[in-house]
């Protein structure tokens, strides 16, 4: 691999040629031709990027073509450097032994691939420690190279210090293993190659491996330690190109391969898997070689602003209920699938070859004494298939394997696993309406061991989605958004598995009401069925709600599951986004929000399904997404559920649950709970149901201490919610609710809820729950003190809040690679008293102020607000009358209403934007 061949080499730097003219200027300029060198060099290596861009938009999936043509690029550059140097700048006249001097590649680009802006790694060797000739000229070369702008990564070692500091260093021992003759003294590089493997390779293999992969794991967990992150780093994340790199690299070390194919040859990879491995790699280099010329840049991350242009410049197109960018993630995660597999069978025949060794030690693993069960044969913690045609036998047993192997906690032996993807083509209808095959996968499907993991390993072999067809259509689908951290696939198994640990009660503390119901729960069976499908129609270009309950009515009959449980799974996935819109987005002290609840749920059961598939879904969408404000809207509304199935329908409680509130608010205060008939008195009986009773007793006690003031702010950390609660006390006038969003959206926070109420006297007492942009609340007395005077300025109306907003960095730049078109939804029949206005728009620093102020300017009194995102999308939701306290029926004033809203959404856009 010491030559990189490539087509029309000539077209991307002819080497001849620049050297010819090198050599003129040197004759005309003497010394200083260093500057004119320069010059040339810098106009040939741009020259020689905008060719292999060029290539690159001409075939654009090439890339394995790109990335060796890059390689090829510097590899002219530093020969013609190294010649100028040696015979014009520092030529030897009379080298000794101890002048000589090879130049290597080392790392990523030794071994001749290298995207556009990548690092450039180079180790400069001499026969032993450096002469000041050696020193001289590495130093001149890499003068040259950096004035060319390339970023160098570099080293000058002799052979001694070579040999040394690999023994000592996995991360250069693994950069010398690629390493590749680029120029100079050739004998030396065969010198240094043949102690490289003598004496730092030989006997040390194991320990490569192990530490190799420990390696791995770590960055596995750095960037997310899945496959199926929505913004995936094609160079380090999980199932990406370093990922096969590692598999290269182990092979190469065991077994001193040249070249990926090569590991055919030593019976890691079969033939069909090693192209696999090249199909993945090629696509790997194509998309980072894109992402490098759209940047500009080493950029490595496929963000979603960088998504859309790669999938275009890829030639990807949009398709029915499919956008271009979907169809080329969803290429993107096949394919890194594709490098968990080869890496699963890889590991596992290395760990064979290994056993196969009398050394014990790495991938040893449990050596068991031999059976066999049902015909499988077991040994060393793997069940294996007995014979090569014993899936063609019997297709059922392609669910079968799995199941026994999570019965039994085995993993199932590599060359199986080979024969697994090999024969999954085996299933087709008649295995699918098999009973037998349907008992099995509904046994997988809710298993009290570990489904996840039985399930993940079914749909990593092809399996999966074969057997259960619509779980292949969402397999490794992206939705281009972000709030989803996940593909679909990947959520659902993720939210099958916390489910599995809840129930075996791993989560108590998590999810307090989860674990105390999920055992309460009347088939369990139709839970773990209705988290498998919640999903299952997404992409199809519909509602995937009432799709997927489409689906459930006829798969669940198929799986075995009876005709009360089918048709509970079937509301439950047309309803699985009800429980989570409810809590978020109305009104829960509003009777009429439980009312219709109620009429949708109808039983406690269907309550407690709800409840938990509720949970696992949110819980799943990835890290972050599910917090102490999510758990208690979720438990609130349960508790209220729960409360009026069993207790029936009728408000006549209403006094009887303020009265328990006020006695509950009286006892928290202690030798102040008189301040409940004192001050109690003044507040309204909505006040009482709307608001906690930990925050009704810090309410009473501001009131009380304010009753001279004109204005009162209190903030506070409130752990109970994962938030900082702000209250504001004041004489109550429009546009009040505003200017104190405004005032929080200055001081850097996000209001996630809202509860306006005016007390009999007239007095306003407001109080928010605010978070950071990114979901943590302010704790530290500075920020505390700055949100109560940045509330203060606005209400005094010492600050112009709106140029001020607009003027703040949005936090979310991310934001800007979707488009969210504003949307207005009004419903009169959501609340008995209020007008239910809610707004979908793009997330925005000062969006809710903006929407506030449209209320206050169409002469609108807001109640509450409830502010639910969604990645990119936020749905605030305000509760609202007319000055009269009526509800706001007119045709005419809706329409007017909705104009003005969008108009304020798209003003925020606009000026975010500008």
């Amino acid at each position: 691999m010491s030559v990189i061949r490539i087509p029309s080499p000539r077209s991307v730097i002819d080497r001849r040629d620049l050297t010819e003219r090198i050599a003129a200027l040197v004759e005309e300029h003497g010394k200083k031709a260093r500057l004119p060198v320069v010059e040339l060099l810098r106009g040939a290596l741009a020259q020689g990027r905008a060719e292999v861009a060029r290539r690159l938009t001409e075939k654009p999936t090439a890339g394995h073509e790109v990335a060796e043509a890059q390689a090829f690029l510097v590899d002219q550059l530093l020969r013609i450097i190294h010649d100028h140097v040696t015979t014009s700048v520092y030529p030897a006249m009379n080298p000794s032994t101890g002048e000589r001097l090879t130049v290597m590649a080392v790392g990523g680009y030794g071994r001749g691939e290298m995207a556009p802006h990548s690092d450039v790694d180079v180790a400069f060797l001499t026969p032993i420690k450096h002469t000041a000739w050696c020193e001289q000229v590495i130093e001149a070369m890499l003068y040259f190279l950096w004035d060319l702008g390339l970023k160098i990564g570099h080293s000058s070692r002799s052979l001694d210090d070579m040999v040394r500091m690999s023994r000592s260093d996995l991360t250069i021992r693994t950069a010398m293993l690629e390493g590749r003759y680029v120029w100079g003294d050739q004998d030396l590089y065969e010198e240094a190659r043949e102690r490289f493997w003598t004496e730092v390779v030989s006997g040390t293999e194991r320990q490569f491996v192990t530490e190799k992969l420990a390696e791995r794991e770590d960055r596995h967990k750095r960037m997310g330690d899945s496959r199926y992150v929505v913004e995936p780093n094609v160079k380090e994340g999980k199932g990406s190109l370093r990922d096969l790199h590692t598999l290269y690299w182990i092979g190469k070390y065991i077994h001193k391969v040249r070249d990926p194919s090569e590991l055919v040859q030593v019976g890691l990879l079969t033939q069909k898997e090693y192209r696999a491995f090249r199909r993945a790699e090629n696509f790997f280099w194509a998309v980072r070689c894109h992402l490098h010329t759209i940047t500009r840049r080493a950029e490595d991350r496929l963000t979603f602003d960088l998504q859309r242009e790669v999938a275009a410049r890829m030639n990807y197109s949009d398709r029915p209920g499919k956008s271009a960018v979907e169809r080329f993630m969803q290429y993107f995660f096949l394919q890194a699938k594709v490098v968990g597999n080869l890496t699963g069978v890889f590991l596992a025949q290395l760990d064979e070859q290994f056993a196969a060794k009398p050394a014990r030690g790495l991938l040893a693993g449990f050596r068991a004494k031999a059976r066999t069960l049902k015909g499988y044969k077991i040994f060393g913690g793997r069940i294996r298939a007995p014979t090569d045609d014993w899936f063609a036998a019997d297709p059922v047993r392609l669910v079968e394997i799995f199941v026994l192997a999570d019965r039994e906690g085995l993993e199932i032996h590599p060359e199986t696993m080979r024969l697994i993807a090999r024969d999954a083509t085996l299933i087709k209808e008649g295995v699918r309406q098999d009973k037998r095959a349907n008992e099995l996968f509904l046994e997988l499907l809710t298993s009290p061991n570990d489904p996840e993991k039985g399930l993940r390993a079914f749909n990593e072999a092809g399996v999966f989605g074969r057997f259960v067809t619509e779980f292949g259509r969402v397999n490794a689908q992206m939705q281009f958004d972000m709030y989803h951290h996940y593909t679909v696939d990947e959520h659902t198994i993720r939210a099958i598995g916390l489910l599995s640990r809840i129930e075996k009660g791993e989560l108590k503390d998590d999810h307090p009401l989860a674990h105390d119901i999920i055992h309460k729960i009347h088939s369990r069976r139709a839970l773990y069925t209705s988290v498998l499908l919640h999903d299952i129609a997404k992409g199809r270009g519909g509602d995937h709600s009432v799709l997927g309950a489409e689906i459930a009515l006829k798969l669940c009959p198929r799986l075995g599951l009876d005709e009360n449980e089918t048709e509970l799974v079937s509301w439950l996935v047309r309803t699985h986004l009800l429980m989570s819109a409810t809590a978020f987005k109305r009104d829960l002290s509003d009777f009429k929000t439980i009312s219709d609840f109620v009429e949708v749920v109808q039983s406690v059961d269907r309550l407690r399904q709800l409840t938990m598939l509720t949970i696992v879904d949110i819980r799943a969408v990835g890290p972050g997404t599910w917090n102490s404000w999510k758990r208690q809207l979720i438990a609130e509304l349960y508790a209220a559920t729960d409360e009026r199935l069993r207790l029936g329908h009728a408000e006549y409680g209403r006094e009887r649950r303020i009265a328990a509130k006020q006695a509950t608010v009286a006892e928290r205060l202690g030798n102040r709970g008189d301040l409940v008939a004192q001050v109690g008195s003044q507040f309204v009986d909505s006040y009482w149901i709307a608001e906690a009773d930990d925050v009704i007793a810090k309410n009473l006690v501001q009131f009380a201490a304010a009753s001279n003031a004109p204005l009162s702010i209190a903030t506070e950390y409130y752990p109970a919610r994962g938030a900082t609660l702000v209250t504001v006390i004041a004489a109550d006038h429009p546009g009040l609710f505003y200017r104190i969003a405004g005032g929080i959206h200055l001081a850097g926070g996000n209001i996630i809820d809202a509860r306006i109420h005016t007390t009999r006297t007239g007095r306003a007492v407001d109080n928010f729950l605010v978070q950071d942009p990114i979901g943590r609340p302010f704790r530290e007395q500075a920020q505390l003190e700055r949100l109560r005077t940045l509330i203060e300025n606005a209400l005094a109306n010492r600050v112009k809040l709106l140029p001020q907003l607009h003027a703040r960095p949005n936090a979310r730049l991310r934001a800007d690679a979707f488009d969210v078109r504003p949307r207005v939804i009004f419903d009169n029949k959501a609340s008995n008293r209020f007008t239910v206005v809610e707004v979908n728009a793009r997330d925005r620093p000062a969006l809710l102020n903006r929407l506030a102020y449209a209320l206050f300017d169409s002469r609108l009194m807001v109640y509450s607000a409830h502010i639910a995102t969604y990645g990119e999308r936020a749905a605030d939701t305000f509760y609202v009358t007319d000055l009269l306290g009526e509800k706001v029926q007119s045709a005419s004033r809706l329409k007017s209403l909705e104009r003005r809203l969008l108009e304020a959404a798209n003003e925020v856009s606009d000026a975010v934007a500008a």
